[in-house]
């Protein structure tokens, strides 16, 4: 049976994203996961009130827009026929796969519905859109399947108030295999699959006022309309919160590296302090340079590693995770960015050893902006944590402009979901691993104050050069002092080693950037590190 997490404070993010997975593995255990597409069809005769109405994107942004200038409607909070459910009655919920929506199209794609309680007692409304006319999508028990004691209990309910969400399934590893391939489920979070990926990185529709002077709100989506095509799915979603409402699209095409082009248009009652777009959630708790702080048999436990921005100049940032002793932040400016996401760039099992949950696997996710977004910044915020349960570190994207209340945006981009792995024919090397440990000389007492940092680069024109070639290693520290640096060839893999020792004052960040150059250019990615030294 899944491991469900505990019903705390913390849910708004790791909680309800884990529980999309754990759910997921629960219809595999029944059989409702990866069910063959050539099922005979059930089918769902529609409700006598399900009179189809018109809609497109523009109706949807007229209405969001006008929502916009009323007070935020309180929150639905219906009475739940099932009672209040806790964590242990929701792991018994499944959606029953041959009742999945769509079967019955000329559509790869299957709609599972997530049943309301536990953490999920607002529901969200679903329509199935066909040439322009939307018609609502009901739901009841006959649904889902029950277990344990809801099975006597769910047959005296005939119908629930509505459901908390959808998963979307289609072939994506094999063409005669439905798998999961993207999930909605609590505020406006979701997440999605490439080819061979397990879930773990997640994406919102926005942040606001993240980890500001403010306490963060989370808008959620309300409504979706969802129509099926024969090889895209496209998702019109409305957002509401305290702060704005939005209308979304969302074009969803599974492959490899499965897509979401993203639309999103923007309508605010009020000032946000802070808007964050495009917005990105995962988890690392330690790799190879903080493992000392844990009692731990894997080497790293982490569904991301690294922050890549791609500047407009071509220049690339990479920026290792940390799991930092306090929250920590860090702001990236940039004009008009090709592309900026949190990437799982180790894809070897050995680094991890986790049999179940399969870290290497876990997917990259990047965002590519569809337009110019001006001047803004990158914002990397890291929050300490002791367990893996937690989602800890989110990145998105801040625009320079501020925001007043009546105020428009909108924003287009691409989310890109997959392994993500360096072109091998890229001309500068990446940064392939990162490690840390005490400053000094190995078999010396470090001296106070002092931490080493060893950095790993791969491919490129650098990986073809001999260890005599002309190439240095060029450093910044501020807040800290550089006490050495090298680099050399390791002749053992190919790779170029680069080593800096860094000295700080007690309570000090540090923060720190290091590139290689040679034949008037640079020949690799910029490291850059923030170093707290607690």
């Amino acid at each position: 049976m899944p491991d469900f997490p505990d019903n705390s404070p913390r849910f708004d993010r790791r909680g309800l994203l884990r529980a999309i997975g754990a759910s997921a593995a629960f219809l595999a255990a029944i059989g409702g996961s990866g069910a063959p597409a050539q099922e005979a069809p059930r089918v769902i005769p529609p409700a006598p009130d399900d009179m189809p109405m018109a809609f497109d994107f523009e109706s949807l942004t007229a209405e969001m827009r006008a929502l916009a200038s009323a007070a935020p409607a309180p929150a639905e909070r219906p009475k739940l026929p099932l009672g209040p459910l806790g964590y242990d009655d929701y792991r018994l919920i499944a959606f029953d796969a041959e009742r999945a929506r769509f079967r019955d199209g000329d559509t790869p794609f299957r709609l599972h519905a997530f049943h309301m309680g536990w953490l999920f007692e607002e529901p969200v409304r679903l329509y199935h859109l066909q040439d322009g006319m939307a018609r609502p999508m009901r739901f009841d028990t006959e649904d889902f399947d029950y277990r344990g004691r809801l099975a006597k209990a769910a047959e005296e309910v005939a119908e629930l108030p509505g459901v908390a969400g959808f998963r979307l399934n289609a072939p994506l590893n094999r063409p005669d295999r439905e798998d999961e391939l993207v999930a909605f489920l609590g505020a406006s979070y979701f997440r999605a699959l490439g080819r061979d990926s397990r879930y773990g990185i997640s994406a919102r529709g926005v942040a606001i006022d993240t980890a500001t002077s403010r306490a963060e709100e989370f808008p959620r989506f309300t409504r979706f309309w969802l129509e099926p095509g024969t090889r895209e799915v496209t998702i019109y979603a409305a957002l509401e919160g305290e702060t704005l409402t939005g209308a979304y699209r969302l074009v969803v095409t599974p492959g490899e590296a499965t897509e979401i082009e993203v639309t999103a248009r923007l309508f605010f009652r009020r000032a946000p302090e802070q808007l964050g777009i495009a917005p990105l959630t995962s988890m690392f708790l330690f790799s190879e340079k903080n493992r000392a702080d844990f009692d731990d048999y894997r080497p790293a436990v982490h569904d991301s590693d690294g922050l890549c921005i791609e500047r407009a100049d071509g220049d690339v940032l990479w920026r290792p995770l940390n799991n930092p002793p306090r929250l920590a932040s860090s702001y990236f400016g940039e004009v008009g960015p090709r592309a900026f996401g949190l990437y799982q760039r180790d894809r070897d099992f050995e680094s991890y050893q986790d049999g179940g949950a399969r870290y290497e696997r876990r997917p990259s996710l990047r965002v590519e902006p569809v337009g110019d977004w001006g001047r803004g910044a990158v914002r990397l915020v890291e929050i300490p944590t002791e367990l893996e349960a937690n989602d800890n570190i989110v990145a998105f994207w801040v625009p320079e402009d501020k925001i007043a209340a009546g105020d428009e945006r909108e924003y287009a981009y691409r989310l890109r979901w997959g392994d993500l792995n360096p072109e091998p024919a890229a001309e500068i090397a990446h940064v392939a691993e990162t490690r840390a440990g005490a400053g000094g000389v190995s078999g010396v007492e470090s001296a106070p104050g002092t931490r080493k940092f060893v950095i790993d680069l791969e491919g490129g024109a650098l990986e073809r050069l001999s260890g005599d070639a002309e190439v240095e290693l060029r450093v910044e520290a501020h807040g800290g002092e550089i006490l050495s640096q090298t680099l050399e060839r390791i002749e053992a893999n190919g790779r170029w080693r680069a080593v800096l020792d860094i000295a700080a004052a007690p309570d000090t960040t540090v923060e720190l950037s290091a590139h290689v150059a040679g034949f008037g250019r640079k020949l690799s990615e910029t490291w850059l590190y923030q170093w707290i030294n607690a």
